[in-house]
């Protein structure tokens, strides 16, 4: 499996880091793990590890364009190899990989055009030799149809689970976080990202008097212990997105105990089911009235936060794990 993706920060990193650790947690599977970086030696915990101080770009030539090269050379004789969503080696093994949304694909426009023709040459790649594709919610499985020529029957959904065991804090911790980063006693929470996707302009004039706290902007990125504390001291998380692949963040504030508002659109009501309230992510006075009423409404926060609860438990990483592993023995017995 390859986790070089663990190198950075964001969804991918995470669905691989809590994925690899379950994976190597199955008895019957003997797993080995791909890694390269050229700045980030690897110092997880994972075992059998084979990592290699080279950048990605290099990787991404030498399996997405040259090809003259396998992943055998690397790893040594494997049944199957479980790529990221950034190369697509050569390989003798039964391929499977996962895509967590189809952004460059689909809309481009929210891509750096590097990206966006390093994904074009993958796409190609996995039509033409891929055996598996897992796709993290049915709406990307249906992007996958919509936008390439992989066929339903090779295209398994496995979600996701929560970044990490988050869980409602003890007010003291709360407060103590508050103060570190001086924030607000209520506040409504956003998730920033790059582009428009994330659809800020409209979630700034949504919120209008009610501060707004953005994750990655008004508050840094934080480590998980700490991003805990950032859920439990908000009072709802806005995450309005154009288009999402899955959406953690909306666990991640369901085990928070935290309310969360959120698009109608793309995955995000297969994630929230009925543990969330939903607004067409275009229109402003809509969310206006979401987040002013669940602001001011103390039996529907205690309503959605119990809802919330419930939600969140329909998904596990040893879950994950086990069906990813599940398709790995599917393709050594076919």
């Amino acid at each position: 499996m390859d986790i070089s993706q663990t190198a950075h920060r964001g969804g991918v990193a995470t669905y691989t880091q809590n994925l690899s650790e379950q994976l190597a947690k199955i008895k019957d599977l003997e797993i080995t793990y791909f890694y390269s970086s050229l700045r980030k030696p690897y110092k997880g915990k994972l075992k059998n590890v084979k990592s290699y101080r080279l950048p990605p770009t290099l990787f991404e030539m030498l399996f997405n364009r040259w090809r003259n090269v396998s992943i055998e050379r690397f790893l040594g004789p494997i049944d199957v190899f479980h790529s990221s969503d950034w190369v697509q080696p050569p390989a003798k093994a039964k391929k499977i990989t996962t895509y967590h949304d189809v952004i460059p694909l689909k809309y481009p426009q929210w891509s750096h055009p590097k990206i966006v023709s390093v994904h074009k040459r993958r796409l190609y790649l996995v039509e033409k030799e891929i055996d598996q594709v897992i796709a993290v919610s049915q709406s990307t499985k249906q992007d996958l149809l919509e936008i390439s020529n992989i066929p339903e029957e090779k295209i398994t959904v496995i979600y996701e689970a929560p970044t990490a065991n988050f869980k409602p804090q003890i007010s003291r911790k709360v407060e103590k976080f508050r103060k570190k980063y001086h924030l607000p006693q209520r506040f409504v929470l956003a998730i920033g990202g790059v582009g428009e996707r994330r659809n800020m302009k409209r979630i700034k004039e949504a919120c209008g008097d009610y501060p707004l706290v953005i994750a990655g902007v008004s508050i840094p990125w934080l480590k998980y212990d700490e991003l805990g504390l950032l859920y439990s001291s908000a009072q709802v998380l806005l995450y309005v997105s154009v288009y999402e692949g899955f959406g953690l963040p909306i666990l991640d504030a369901f085990a928070s105990g935290l309310p969360v508002i959120t698009s109608n659109v793309s995955s995000m009501p297969e994630v929230g089911g009925d543990g969330a309230i939903y607004v067409d992510p275009l229109d402003v006075e809509g969310m206006k009235k979401k987040v002013r009423v669940i602001m001011n409404d103390k039996d529907l926060r205690v309503e959605m936060i119990k809802k919330g609860f419930e939600q969140v438990k329909k998904f596990s990483w040893e879950k994950c794990a086990q069906e990813t592993f599940e398709v790995y023995k599917r393709l050594v017995k076919s």
